[in-house]
């Protein structure tokens, strides 16, 4: 068995601590949910960070947004970015929500260090994006 299925079969709910956007626009997170039993993904800035730096799987993506909004900051386009990601993460993983009726199937994405201890800033961020 492999491990991941040793894991679902004792209840546990294995995650993915990693994003890049070819995992999403390749298959990679779509394969790893349908036969490895990744149930959900997290997402921190860290891990965003070296996917942008490491690879060119941002560049379009990065010169379409300064194109159209060439004012934007840094931490605006961590912000569209990120968004871009979790949105496609979390449509690859709704059939595993809607299989575990809610249980399952969550991108969760770090808020900035800012806003860590402030419930309200914090709430007013979310429904700003």
């Amino acid at each position: 068995m492999k491990p991941l299925a040793a894991l679902l079969a004792q209840g546990q709910s294995p995650w993915l601590d990693y994003i890049r956007r070819s995992l999403l626009t390749h298959g990679d997170l779509a394969r790893m949910v349908n036969t490895d039993g990744i149930t959900g993904v997290t997402i921190n800035p860290t891990i965003f960070e070296k996917a942008i730096v490491g690879s060119t799987d941002y560049d379009a993506a990065l010169k379409g947004l300064l194109a159209r909004e060439p004012h934007l900051s840094a931490a605006e386009l961590y912000e569209r970015l990120a968004i871009e990601d979790v949105t496609m993460a979390a449509d690859i993983l709704r059939p595993v929500y809607d299989r575990t009726k809610g249980a399952d199937g969550f991108v969760s994405l770090e808020v900035a260090p800012g806003l860590a201890h402030n419930t309200p800033g914090t709430s007013r961020k979310r429904a700003d994006s």
